[in-house]
Order: structure tokens, then sequence, then C-alpha cells
């Protein structure tokens, strides 16, 4: 193997590149991404960019000396748009048909988009998006903020610390429910409240108009800015055709390969992850790194019996109002969450949750570090609920 190209100049593809060189790897790396920019980091978008905290230059992953030791060829501000596995190239939109004998998917999400009068609607994915909203976001804007997951929470939370009037729609009865419960997402909910935020629930928005939005019963919400948080689409369009298996993203198994010489890593890759057995796809950032890793690793593999599976414990984190919520595990498809430390009421707390009669999260917002990660090696292990969560606990 002579030849790897890696497309994505994202965190997991630059994890992919950097683990190759670090293992011995003095082949052809080619590193394809559709921005002008350098690989750099995502969550502080929503934070400390569009809050003004820090220059756009603190965002690039590695400095431009670090990028030219690994002896990459660098193309960036160029998309691919096809792949020929019988062949063995990848296609871009300059036209250029790029060899390889190894590659790594590393392609990422985008925002999904709302219909309507765009002029005024932002969504928050790249450094230029954020940049966009941040110009926009003075006291007294009134922005709308549809979707309360993390991202649209985080947004939020930075908005109405720079003085806009804030309203956040979320279709759901409770935000965050099928990831953490409905009374962790209630709590999660309140700090909104409390900073001043208008939050509606159980509303559905049909479109976006030059003024705000329209809901579904015809009534209008009215905005100077409207931010769009509704979830991404796994960038997966420019390998139709390509034979790969493409359904909530590349499929992989759970070495994350999609074929072979072909691997999946980051936001784009949905994988088999043999600890919890469940397909899993993970828009956060410390899984794109280890999974860029592991993908790199397995690609070098001498032997398909060398391969080693990606079994991670996903880690998320979420910053808002001076909160620092921390999670580790898979939380979606619970059947039981527990508050294991603290109180709800208080608002600091570490919440476990179960599925079948293992622990497979915790959540925990005010709680030590040190504490978490005790946690985080019982579900690494794979221990039994019963075995680790007092009976005292309080069921929620």
């Amino acid at each position: 193997m002579r030849r790897v190209v890696v497309v994505g100049a994202s965190a997991a593809g630059l994890a992919a590149v950097e683990t190759l060189r670090r293992a011995g790897y003095d082949g052809t790396v080619t590193l394809v991404g559709d921005e002008p920019h350098p690989p750099y980091d995502r969550p502080p978008l929503s934070k400390q960019i569009l809050d003004g905290r820090w220059d756009p230059g603190r965002l690039p992953l590695r400095g431009r000396d670090q990028l030219d030791a690994l002896g990459l060829d660098l193309r960036l501000g160029v998309a691919a748009t096809g792949l020929d596995p019988a062949g063995r190239t990848v296609a871009l939109a300059d036209g250029a048909e790029v060899p390889y004998d190894g590659l790594v998917v590393a392609t990422g999400v985008r925002p999904r988009r709302l219909p309507g009068d765009q002029r005024g609607c932002h969504v928050l994915r790249t450094l230029d998006d954020a940049l966009a909203l941040r110009d926009r976001l003075t006291a007294g804007t009134r922005l709308v903020v549809v979707g309360a997951g993390f991202l649209g929470a985080e947004a939020a939370a930075v908005a109405r610390g720079l003085g806009a009037e804030v309203t956040l729609l979320e279709p759901a009865p409770v935000p965050l429910a099928p990831a953490v419960g409905e009374d962790v997402g209630r709590v999660l909910s309140r700090a909104h409240l409390d900073h001043g935020v208008d939050l509606r629930t159980g509303v559905t928005v049909a479109e976006v108009t030059g003024g705000g939005v329209r809901l579904a019963d015809g009534g209008l919400v009215a905005a100077d800015e409207v931010l769009v948080a509704v979830g991404s689409v796994p960038n997966t369009e420019w390998l139709e055709g390509s034979g790969l298996a493409l359904g909530n993203g590349l499929e992989c198994d759970e070495f994350s390969a999609a074929a072979p010489g072909v691997y999946g890593a980051g936001d784009v890759a949905c994988w088999h992850n043999p600890l919890f057995g469940t397909a899993m796809r993970i828009e956060h950032r410390t899984n794109a790194t280890e999974q860029g890793m592991a993908a790199a690793r397995n690609l070098l593999a001498p032997a398909p019996e060398a391969r080693r599976p990606f079994a991670p414990v996903p880690y998320f984190w979420s910053d808002q109002y001076g909160l620092r919520i921390q999670a580790y595990g898979h939380l979606r498809g619970h059947e039981e969450v527990a508050v294991v430390e603290g109180s709800l009421d208080e608002g600091a707390f570490l919440a476990a949750y179960r599925r079948g009669d293992r622990l497979t999260g915790v959540l925990a917002v005010g709680v030590s570090p040190k504490v978490l990660r005790g946690w985080r090696q019982s579900i690494a292990a794979g221990a039994r609920w019963a075995d680790t969560v007092s009976r005292a606990t309080t069921a929620v």
C-alpha cells in the first residue's frame, strides 16, 4: 500500500493522517477538504467564537509547520464528488482523480435546513457560519433558535450573554428527552428559563420567513435573525453509486471498515460498537479523533485478524450559562435513569442510565471529573446495573 487518501480535512481526518505517519507509513498521503481552511476545532464555534472571546486564529488544530512536517498532498477547498472502488480512485470537484490503495472517509455532516426565505437565516457548522452569525448578534437582536438540542441550546446561551432577545423553539414536549430522559431534560431546560430565554416546546416550525419563522399552526414568531439547529445530514452523496452501504451515514463494521481498504471515521460513519452491541453514529469531537486513529491503524494492519474493533465509551460535553454538562456512554434507548449523586432540584447531579441489565451511560452537571471517570471505567467494563447502582438511589 503506497497511496492513502483521506477525504475530510476534519478532526477525524487529521487524526487519521497523523496516525499513519506515527505508525511509520511513508507512502503518499492525500488529505482532501472541501473548506479552504486547514483542519480546525468545531466545538468552539458555538461557544468562544460565537461570543467573540476567541479569534479564529485559535481554531486550527495544527500549525502550518506541523502540517508541512506530515508530508501531505494537501487538497483544500475542493470537494470529493465520486468514488470508484473498482478503479480505486476518488474524483474531485476540480476534475482531478486521485488514486488510492487505502481510503478513509471522514466527510462529516451538514446541517439540515428548513424551507422558506433564507435571508437572515443561519446554520452553525463551519467557521464561516459562526462568523456570519456572530456579526449579527448584538444587544437587543431578536434571535429565534429552532431546535433545543445541545447545539441550539449553546447558541441560545451565548446569544443571551450578548444581550440578544432569544426565543428557543422545540417540537418535543421536553428538550433532549429521547437522549437524556424527561426529568434530566427539564433540568437542563430550566437554565434557559432562568436566564430569560423564551422557551417554547411542542411547537413545529413550517418555514423560515423574511421576518422570522412560521409555525405549523400558522402563527408567526418574529425575529431579526434565525438559527436553524434541527440536526444534520451525513455527507455521503459523493459516495452514491459506489456500491458502499449508505444508510444513517457510511455503514461500517466493528473495525470501522465499509469495504476492503475503505474505512469510515467521525460524524459520517455509522459503525457497530461491540461494547454496546449496537450501531452508532456519533457527532462529537472526542469520537472523531478516536475513530480517525482507529481507522488508520486498522487500514495499516498486516492482516485482517490483526485489526482491533473500535469499541469506545462515547464522551461529549456542553457548556451553557457557566454549567459544564458531561456524559459518557450510550444514553439513547435507555430503559431507566437513576440519580446516583446530588439532586436534580439542586442542579448538581450525576444520573446513571440502564439498558437491559447493564449500566450504559452517565450524565453529570457540577460533578468532579474524577468521579465521572470512575463511572466511565464501569461502563467500559460492561458493569451490571445491580452491581454499580445502589438500590437506595432515586429512580426518575
